[in-house]
């Protein structure tokens, strides 16, 4: 390791489509006394790295370019700064790195805070694995951290069968919550396998028709799905958005409580989550597997914003 000094990385030299996307050779990252070098098996894409690609997401947020885009790694323990306990060369460990900071999940190697990193879950490959962590710590903030979900609630999951939705519905069941769900129609086989009580159609008709007002509604859509929302959560309920500030006036209005959450890097969660993964309460889907250097495709299949589970790209073979 100490001889290396490049790595391949997935870089952008400014904001724009998936052209932008470049295979190519970059820096080693460097690490201080309180980080962790990551030799990188698979990286997770989720949707706020191709937003963030165009300049939005969190891209208020970034250094110079090129930029490494990425958060969601699955690797080994490569280096260890002097003062890192708790970890040794060799682990294997999965994590959400840097957010909302950049995480630069893209390439070979990545450096990370001890505290953005959790052992990976046993009964996972490193692909499998790459997948979770932005998903599953958003779906847990969101559900038990935010909305204090409890046993015998009623819960909406938008968008059920996509990267954060078939993690929140999974989640919610094993608190003890009834779980809707809404999904295309293609989707409604995995949602039953997942434990959903009620599968919504979306296609089919308004959604907030189909249901009866709930304790919870989780969007993970915003735009008109966000706007619809307020009619489906009674009285007194919650309606948690993950990618738009819901409209304060409505939510006083329908005397109902309405936030935005944002993700936030925990490695206590993520060791429960790992735990539930082992288990067989909680079961991550990836529908697409590329290199890392089609980074663009991937991408490509984000936006189009029609995933079952998740994308990951794998890194090393």
């Amino acid at each position: 390791m100490t001889e290396q000094t490049t790595m391949k990385a997935v870089r952008i030299h400014s904001y724009g489509g998936p052209e932008t996307l470049v295979y190519e050779d970059a820096p080693l990252p460097q690490i201080d006394a309180g980080s962790v070098l990551v030799s990188v098996h698979a990286a997770g894409v989720n949707p706020v790295d191709w937003k963030t690609r165009v300049g939005r997401g969190v891209a208020s947020e970034m250094p110079a370019f090129p930029l490494i885009l990425g958060w969601d790694i699955s690797g080994t323990v490569a280096a260890l700064g002097a003062d890192v306990r708790g970890l040794a060369a060799g682990d294997e460990v999965y994590g959400m790195i840097g957010f909302p900071q950049m995480g630069a999940a893209y390439a070979e190697y990545a450096s990370a805070l001890p505290a953005h990193l959790a052992r990976k879950p046993a009964s996972l490959d490193h692909v499998a694995a790459a997948g979770v962590p932005l998903a599953a710590l958003t779906a847990w903030q969101a559900l038990f951290d935010a909305a204090d979900l409890r046993p015998g609630q009623s819960v909406l999951v938008h968008a059920a069968a996509g990267g954060v939705g078939h993690l929140a519905a999974q989640l919610a069941r094993w608190r003890g919550a009834r779980v809707i769900g809404t999904a295309s129609a293609r989707n409604a086989g995995l949602l039953r396998e997942l434990g959903v009580d009620q599968i919504i159609d979306y296609t089919a008709g308004p959604f907030e028709a189909a249901v009866e007002p709930v304790d919870l509604v989780l969007d993970t859509v915003g735009g008109e799905t966000l706007e619809r929302s307020f009619a489906a959560v009674r009285p007194g309920g919650q309606l948690i958005s993950i990618v738009a500030e819901p409209d304060a006036g409505r939510a006083r209005e329908r005397g109902i409580a309405a936030r935005r959450i944002l993700v936030e890097p925990n490695a206590a969660q993520l060791a429960e989550i790992a735990g539930l993964i082992d288990s067989g309460a909680l079961r991550p889907l990836v529908e697409t597997v590329l290199p890392l250097a089609e980074a663009r495709a991937a991408q490509e299949l984000s936006e189009a914003g029609r995933t079952r589970g998740k994308i990951v790209l794998q890194v090393r073979g």
